[in-house]
Order: structure tokens, then sequence, then C-alpha cells
């Protein structure tokens, strides 16, 4: 049986076994922090945590890892809640297209964008896709993320969706992060059914939902609801569908304009809505009383140069909210869940403490993992990571780029190690 003691912890945060599922209004600001602090792990679970003064010492010393943490902060892993992390290229020109000025809607009309990312997977195995993504992840594993949404959606076809959503659960397979697997055909509608999109949701509903259900291969189902893609009354017939299958939505709403796509989420039972940089009062209206997460994707909003979602106006309403990565190779190509932080505090006024609760608490809830991950209470996985020594947990978001983890432990097992 391996153990692992962490000791002498400068602080140990979002620490308690009375946290609740997510955190909300004022309570986004709470860390939750011990001080001066242990933590000890028996195979992938956390057994035991306090304060230095209350440990009691080795009793048997066998199969035991010490660690000593002097410096150091100790927190759960990130939980990534929305990203689009199986991809088959990446897509630098589209980059180079914004900066001569077309808009991202602009470069989808012409055939960018999403399509483009379709048609690169349909030329890609099974095989290379998988390798491939496996590489990404565990890339991002590095900067501490230790469980990940993956959303299907360049397939847009029959064969690549089931491409697709194979290949996710191949990783939740090979890999010890903690993987959900979405299923958003809905992302686009293809060539083929441009003129046609009710032939394309036929499809979905008629060919896709079956097979996906008949091979276990997604645990949500998401849709892009915006102009020039789903309209809400799609949308609800897609969710309505995925229902009868036991598929909870996550769904894309209002990144670039409002449609009431936000309540008819909520109406659905939706585990989250993601994006949101467009929102207005009906929609936080609609989100109160309510158990859905608002998430927001900064890194979409810094690379494509829109909106930023409305943070304070949120956490003011006693909302709870969720930052995610949108891991994707068109809008948002960066994984890093520490630089997600710094874009938030400065773009978005959160502190620092307000961005740590909304990637780690708030995204477990919102990958549906509330009871595994996101915190550090006794019985849950040992997905947690350590610092560098830093002089306070400010410096993750300050020193924007910068990798401040050193140590990655994933189901209790050293992941990955960094000492300068």
């Amino acid at each position: 049986m391996a153990k692992m003691l962490i000791k002498n912890i400068k602080g140990l945060f979002q620490t308690g076994e009375n946290l609740p599922h997510y955190k909300k209004g004022e309570q986004m600001d709470h860390d939750n922090m011990i001080e001066n602090a242990f933590l000890a792990i028996e195979d992938d679970e956390i057994i035991a945590y306090g304060k230095m003064e209350d440990w009691g010492g080795i009793m048997d010393w066998r199969n035991l890892e010490v660690i000593d943490a002097e410096g150091k902060y100790v927190l759960p892993t990130f939980c990534d809640s929305h990203t689009h992390a199986v991809f088959a290229a990446t897509r630098e020109e589209e980059f180079e297209d914004r900066i001569k000025g077309l808009t991202y809607e602009e470069i989808a009309l012409k055939g960018g964008g999403i399509l483009n990312s379709a048609a690169r997977l349909q030329e890609m195995d099974e095989d290379t896709l998988f390798e491939e993504a496996l590489e990404r992840i565990h890339e991002l594993a590095k900067y501490g993320t230790g469980a990940i949404e993956i959303k299907s959606g360049y397939g847009l076809s029959v064969e690549g969706e089931l491409k697709m959503l194979r290949v996710i659960k191949r990783l939740k397979a090979a890999s010890p992060m903690a993987i959900k697997a979405t299923f958003l055909g809905a992302h686009a509608f293809p060539v083929e059914f441009k003129e046609n999109h009710q032939g394309y949701i036929d499809l979905i509903i008629n060919e896709m939902l079956p097979k996906i259900a008949a091979e276990d291969l997604a645990d949500y189902i998401d849709c892009f609801c915006e102009r020039n893609y789903f309209t809400v009354e799609q949308m609800n017939t897609l969710l309505e569908a995925g229902a009868k299958y036991n598929l909870i939505p996550k769904v894309h709403v209002n990144q670039f304009s409002i449609m009431g796509g936000v309540k008819a989420a909520v109406e659905h039972g939706a585990l989250s809505v993601d994006h949101l940089e467009e929102l207005d009062e009906a929609d936080i209206a609609a989100l109160q009383g309510s158990d859905v997460m608002p998430t927001f994707l900064p890194g979409c909003s810094f690379f494509l140069s829109i909106p930023y979602g409305k943070a304070r106006q949120v956490i003011a309403a006693d909302l709870p909210l969720a930052l995610a990565s949108d891991y994707n190779p068109g809008s948002s190509p960066s994984g890093n869940m520490q630089l997600l932080t710094s874009i938030a505090c400065t773009k978005m006024n959160m502190t620092p403490v307000e961005t740590l609760n909304a990637t780690t608490l708030n995204t477990a809830y919102a990958m549906g993992i509330s009871n595994s991950h996101g915190s550090i209470s006794v019985g849950k996985k040992a997905n947690i990571m350590i610092t560098h020594p830093i002089s306070s947990l400010a410096r993750i978001p300050y020193s924007f780029g910068e990798n401040n983890i050193e140590t990655v432990i994933l189901n209790g097992k050293m992941f990955h190690t960094h000492k300068e």
C-alpha cells in the first residue's frame, strides 16, 4: 500500500469536510486555508490533513514517501470543465487572418473555424488522434490540470463524431487524469447540410445518439446555441433527444449574442452554461435559484478580442462562477489554467482566491466530479499540486505565463515534478 506524507506546507488551500459543492457570491473569496499544515495520502485517496502542531508523527515508515513542502502551497489540481482538446491540426493561418482584420465569424463563414478543424479531423486516423491528444493533455497536467472535460464536435458526421468520442474513451483508460466526455455533434452545420439544417439535426438524433449510447461514449451533451449556428429551438430539440439517453446538458451560449439560450438551458437542467461573454439581467435572473454553473472562458475572449464575462456582476448576484480554458485550435489554443487565472484577475477584476475557487471546486462541480475532486477532503482523490516556494497564492496569477507548480500528484502517484 503506497503512502505519501507532505509536511511543513505553507498553506493548504481549499480544505475541509464541510465545504459546499460550489462557492458563490462572497464565498468565492474564501480560501479555506490551513497554514503550516500536513497532508497524508494512502493509495489514491486523501486520508488525513491538519496543522503541523496536531500531527502525531510517523508510526509506519513502510512504503512511505515524505515530501517537505516548506515555503510551498498545496492545492487540489485544476479541473478544466470545458475543452476541445482532441483535434487534428492547429490553425495558425486563421490567427494571421484575424490579425489582418477578419473576425472569427467572418473566417467561419468562408469555410474556416470549426469546419476547417472538421476537414482536418476526417483525414487523421484514430490512433494518431489518440496519441497526439494524450501527449497534449499530459503536457497540461504539468501546469496543474488533474481533471479535464473533452468535447467532440470536429467530426460533424456519424463516423467523425464516433471517432472523436472513441478517442476520448481511450484517453479515459490511458490517463491518470479524470476525464469526462461531451457529445457536441451540434457544433456547426456541415457543408453538405448548409441548406438542410433539419436533416443534420435528424442525423444527430436518429443515428449519432443511438450509437453513442450503445458504446457508452458520452457523459454529457452540448450544443453551440449562437447566431449562424444553432437556434434555441434547435437546441431544445437536441437536448430533449439527449435526455432520452440520460445525457445531461453542458452548453455553449451567449458567446456573441443573447438569444435566450441561458434560460432554455436552465429549464433543461443543464449542469453548466459556458461562454457567457454576453450576459444580461434576464440571464442572471434565470440562473438565480438554479444549480447551473455559469462558466466563463477568458482565454477565448483574450485570443479573439471579444468581451470578457461580467464576473463581478455574477458574483454580486450571489451566483457561483467557474473558469475553464476552452482549449481548442481556433479560438483558445492554450490550456494553461494558471494563465487563465491571470487573465481573469487582470481583465475580469477577480481576486486571486476567486480565480482559484473558480478553477478547482467550482469546475469540479461543472464536470460532475464534486464528490471526488476539487478540494482537499478525506476520501477524495489525491489529485494535488505543490507550488514552488512562493510568497502567496497571488503569485500564481501575478506571474502570468510562468509555471508556479513544482509537483503534480495524480491518484496518489507522482505524475510530474520540476525542481529548479
